[in-house]
């Protein structure tokens, strides 16, 4: 009889079992390739331990569990310590991310081999759960570890099976999430680059619904201001795309970082655009976004100074026009197989995403050019010269056929243009068509009795004819009018329409740039459009009889005569006849604008604008009507562009208006007053020396005083101008302008901080001169904002105040000799002399001999850690390196910094040029350094200092320097 065989004891079993976890685990952490297999194995392993429990108080006590959850602990420990980077640790990591997805689909799935497992447990409560769960309680412990790789490696693991935790209950939840959140402010960006991983993986559509919504709200704030560029990517690869975090995602388009602007289009719009089978538009397809996103969107990824961020940024507008017919209307049923009418109708479905009006619709011409750059084979097929293409025109088609041309001659591709459009002659009959369906329409100001929906009805069924036809207009001032006959046809048709008292202003330049394209010339140009003002004038006033001596057009514009003696006062009309000729007015001040625009001939050239200044523009000036006075000084500024005597006049009487005008007169004089100093330069002036220095204390006044923001930032963006030019050398306009830039006052006024962003860097960079201004009035301004801090504390002010080492950090980077040093190189001049590149040794001089003040206080924290930040070249001057080391002397003896950092700081200065400059230094002689002229400045500052304390000795000895300190 065979012997019994004894079964083993539950611990036993347990001890026999639970070994083979460590042997699994130092598998799986060898290849990832055997993490299926292990995958099994471990959840057969766990099935075995899971059957061994005890019957306890009614209930059961899961020792196999308990032991199971124990020993992948213990192995885990192991693992976590380990370095970032350590393939080991992270192919652990993965494995048990998958286990625990693993093992939680088989828990969910009916078919699993769960048959063994007791009955006792229910849908939520099994061992996977109650693994999972274990297994979390113990990483969260970790979050608040003081070693950085454990923290690291706790984060890493909880990233990793975030998204596949199964049910938790709620109290474990909250507290995951709290602790993410608490490490998103980690000093380790690896740590928080983990965290803002898992907290996105955590916050799911339920919670971006929910009322809380402080973990959006968080990694919306860590994405928009993380130092770490890997941080914010990780936030804007794995945040979900909502309505509530749209906005924040697309404001990452102008991100610092070059890689963070490129995943937002690459990795986190494009992803977006259809869901499902690509029939179903995603939160981000063009169609789910707003015009102003949809053009944010292109701009700023077409206008991006780097090419890949560019490249994506023209793929994606590429994949719009794949996806854009994805309407759910009529849209998809016009799509025909047919390649030409496909590509055809999805261009213009993609015309439609963009406000085609505003600024002559410049963000879609922008998005379809990189289009015709990036998919040829659209440019390739599309024609226009098909007749049932005009029959039924649309502002979008109109578009397309204009942006085509303008790209046919960026592009010099001539044939093309010759075969794809109509001839002249047929060109000018579309436009009359156009011309006509536009004068069907009744303007929008007439439509006052109709219903607020009829209006908006009639003014949008206006407005696209209107857009039609200006889209026709600034296409045919790109057509080759060697035609005669058609040209006759387009000449006719152009005056005409601006003959007639229907043609609006916005249609008047277009219309005006095809009379310009078919002119012989501007003078040709000029006489045209002045005999239509005046004929429209005379009809007007009433004055249609000439005398017969004079040619039409020449009686009222005459530049040395008088108006006409027969033309009636404003006065002397009645009401309804007052208003009449004030819009007739109105037009031809506008219709001269446009003329103005085209043209760049000098007045003396064209006499017969001294007539039209002296008629219509200067009494326009001084008219008691603003619509009139705005149009009267746009055209005044234009004719002073192209005559300096008449600059010379206007410029004065824009310095004394602009005090006292409104803010829209005042915003046109600014701009007018500084076009024409960028025109004429200080030639405008008798005396040139005298009246800049006048304009410069005006111009001052007015940075200084002005409260409008976007008058303020005209004055800036135009001083700024006139600096670079040369025209203005005072460097008090720079130091002003630096303290607009940093001024709490300007913090909302982006339009003002980014000129001068742009400003301030281009002109230190421009010159080695303007290095050594911006040198010389840096401890001024710092000390002028260190006063201002102090006074806003005091008052306890909200305002912001620049801090001192944003103040130090700028300009060290504006003087610094080798960014201008490489700059010169570049464009092939020489290299700066040893005198310039020491400019920050010049700084390091003065920030040393401020150093001496006892007012500063923490402000000597920041001087003192400038000192190591500047670049000090490797030949200077004897005595300029001597100075140095005599101040740093002399500030140890009568001023010793009580601050351990400023003393850390200073002596690792001193450190730095001893040992760079060790020769120049050997044998420092006081007594020797006083007999020399060139240092008497130098001891003058050193002998002047005050001492603190009653027994300091102010005729110390002289300081020796041996070769070693």
């Amino acid at each position: 009889m065979p012997a019994r065989v004894r079964q083993p004891s539950k611990e036993e079993k347990i001890a026999q079992l639970t070994p083979k976890i460590g042997q699994i685990l130092n598998e799986a952490s060898t290849s990832a390739t055997t993490h299926a297999k292990n995958n099994v194995n471990l959840w057969k392993l766990q099935q075995e331990l899971s059957k061994i429990y005890e019957p306890y108080k009614g209930g059961k006590k899961i020792t196999g569990e308990k032991a199971f959850q124990n020993e992948m602990k213990i192995q885990m420990s192991r693992v976590i310590p380990l370095k970032k980077a350590t393939p080991v640790a992270d192919r652990t990591i993965k494995f048990m991310a998958g286990y625990v997805k693993y093992i939680n689909e088989k828990a969910l799935d009916p078919k699993a081999d769960n048959e063994d497992v007791d009955e006792l447990d229910d849908d939520d409560d099994n061992p996977s759960s109650r693994f999972t769960e274990s297994l979390l309680k113990w990483l969260l412990e970790g979050f608040e570890a003081k070693n950085k790789d454990i923290r690291y490696r706790v984060l890493q693991t909880v990233a990793a099976m975030i998204s596949h935790l199964g049910a938790i209950d709620e109290v474990q939840y909250n507290l995951l999430r709290t602790s993410l959140i608490g490490r998103l402010s980690d000093k380790e960006n690896s740590v928080r680059l983990q965290a803002a991983v898992a907290l996105s993986k955590l916050c799911g559509a339920d919670d971006a619904d929910s009322e809380d919504a402080d973990p959006i709200e968080r990694l919306l704030h860590c994405m928009a201001y993380d130092t770490s560029a890997d941080v914010r990517k990780a936030v804007l690869v794995n945040i979900l795309v909502t309505p509530q975090t749209l906005d924040d995602i697309l404001a990452r388009t102008r991100d610092t970082d070059t890689g963070v602007r490129k995943m937002v289009y690459d990795s986190v719009l494009r992803l977006n655009l259809v869901q499902g089978d690509e029939k179903v538009i995603g939160p981000s397809h063009p169609l789910a976004l707003t015009i102003e996103q949809r053009e944010l969107i292109a701009r700023n990824g077409l206008g991006d100074r780097d090419p890949t961020v560019r490249k994506v940024a023209a793929s994606l507008l590429a994949n719009w026009v794949d996806y854009a017919h994805l309407t759910g209307t009529e849209n998809d049923a016009d799509i025909t197989n047919e390649p030409s009418h496909r590509i055809e109708s999805n261009i213009l479905c993609f015309l439609k995403l963009f406000d085609l009006t505003f600024k002559e619709g410049e963000v879609a011409a922008n998005g379809l050019k990189s289009l015709f750059h990036t998919r040829t084979e659209i440019f390739d097929i599309l024609e226009f010269n098909a007749p049932q293409y005009w029959t039924d025109m649309t502002p979008e088609k109109a578009f397309l056929a204009r942006v085509f041309v303008d790209h046919c001659i960026e592009e010099n591709e001539i044939a093309k243009l010759e075969t794809a459009l109509p001839v002249v002659t047929q060109m000018a009959f579309i436009l009359q068509d156009s011309y006509n369906a536009l004068q069907e329409l009744d303007p929008p100001e007439t439509h006052t009795h109709l219903s607020d929906d009829e209006q908006i009805q009639k003014e949008e069924e206006y407005t696209a004819k209107e857009l039609i036809l200006a889209e026709i207009l600034r296409l045919a001032a790109n057509l080759d009018y060697s035609d005669e006959i058609g040209r006759r046809k387009m000449d006719m048709l152009t005056c005409d329409m601006v003959r007639k008292d229907t043609l609006s202003t916005k249609l008047m330049g277009p219309c005006l740039a095809v009379i310009r394209v078919m002119a012989l010339s501007e003078r040709d140009l000029i006489r045209l459009i002045v005999e239509i003002i005046s004929d429209i004038r005379d009809a007007a006033y009433g004055e249609n009889d000439e005398p017969a001596d004079q040619e039409p057009g020449d009686q009222s514009f005459d530049a040395h005569q008088p108006p006409q003696a027969g033309r009636k006062s404003l006065d002397d009309m009645t009401p309804e006849k007052r208003a009449d000729v004030e819009r007739t007015d109105l037009r031809c001040l506008s219709l001269s604008i446009s003329m103005l625009e085209q043209v760049n001939d000098t007045i003396d050239n064209n006499m017969v604008l001294g007539g039209l200044l002296t008629d219509l523009i200067i009494p326009s000036v001084h008219s008691s009507n603003d619509s009139q006075k705005e149009l009267g000084l746009k055209c005044l500024g234009l004719c002073s562009l192209i005559a300096k005597p008449l600059a010379a006049n206007t410029v004065p009487l824009l310095i004394g208006s602009i005090p006292s005008v409104s803010q829209t007169i005042k915003m046109i004089m600014i701009q007018t007053l500084f076009d024409i100093f960028m025109v004429h330069g200080g030639q405008v002036f008798k005396d040139p020396a005298e009246q800049i220095a006048k304009l410069t204390n005006f111009l001052l006044e007015n940075i200084e005083k002005e409260q409008d923001p976007t008058a303020k930032a005209l004055f800036c963006k135009g001083t700024s101008k006139l600096v670079l030019s040369g025209m203005i050398k005072d460097v008090t306009v720079v130091k002003n302008l630096i303290k607009a830039y940093v001024s709490p006052a300007t913090a909302d006024n982006q339009d003002l901080r980014q000129c001068l962003a742009y400003f301030l860097p281009v002109y230190s960079q421009s010159s080695s001169s303007n290095q050594g201004c911006m040198r010389e009035m840096f401890i001024h301004i710092f000390l002028d904002i260190c006063q201002d801090r102090r006074e806003a504390e005091e008052e306890d002010e909200e305002d912001e105040i620049v801090s001192s080492s944003q103040i130090a950090d700028m300009f060290i980077l504006w003087t610094d000799p080798t960014s201008l040093n490489a700059a010169m190189l570049a464009q092939g001049g020489n290299s700066l002399g040893d005198r310039e590149l020491g400019v920050h040794l010049d700084l390091a001089e003065d920030v040393l001999k401020t150093l001496f003040e006892k007012d500063l206080k923490e402000d000597k924290r920041v001087l003192c850690q400038l000192l190591n930040k500047l670049q000090i070249p490797s030949t200077v001057d004897d005595r300029k390196i001597q100075s140095i080391k005599l101040l740093v002397d002399h500030l140890r003896h009568r001023r010793p910094l009580k601050d351990s950092v400023c003393n850390t700081a200073l002596g690792k200065f001193e450190a730095a040029i001893i040992k760079k400059f060790e020769k120049q230094l050997e044998n420092l002689d006081e007594e020797e350094f006083r007999k020399l002229e060139e240092l008497n400045e130098l001891f003058e500052f050193l002998d002047s200092i005050i001492p603190l304390d009653e027994d300091e000795l102010i005729d110390l000895e002289p300081l020796r320097k041996g070769k070693k300190r």
